[in-house]
């Protein structure tokens, strides 16, 4: 089975970047359609941003365009989330998600394995 493993949340000024990374294990990555999204307290979960199997496609929330990057390497079966200008809405805990079917999408219900998240947090 595939599993997901995400890294490199922490704490950051306003302003500021972080660089998050998604490990996956057990399945086949450069097949996978990948997803990024976010859980802030006491709201539901958001989409952030997705990218195609190939990576030839890519999609973003309105929220974070021009901000945020994704990104992969097929061989190091990972994918990247490049956070720039980060502002305290910003502040998540950020889940990875991995799709078999191959396509970029916002729908939550089409990824079938979430890794277990990572935690960002924006001060003012």
């Amino acid at each position: 089975q595939v599993q997901l493993v995400e890294s490199g949340g922490g704490l950051v000024q306003a302003g500021g970047s972080l660089r998050l990374s998604c490990a996956a294990s057990g399945g086949t990555f450069s097949s996978y359609g990948m997803g990024w999204f976010r859980q802030a307290p006491g709201k539901e979960r958001e989409f952030v941003t997705t990218i195609s199997s190939s990576g030839g496609r890519t999609y973003y929330a309105d929220s974070v365009k021009g901000r945020f990057t994704i990104s992969r390497d097929n061989a190091k079966n990972t994918v990247y989330l490049q956070m720039n200008s980060l502002k305290p809405e910003d502040t998540a805990v950020y889940y990875c998600s991995a799709a078999t079917r191959g396509y970029a999408t916002s729908r939550f219900d089409y990824y079938e394995y979430w890794g277990q998240g990572t935690q960002v947090t924006v001060s003012s």
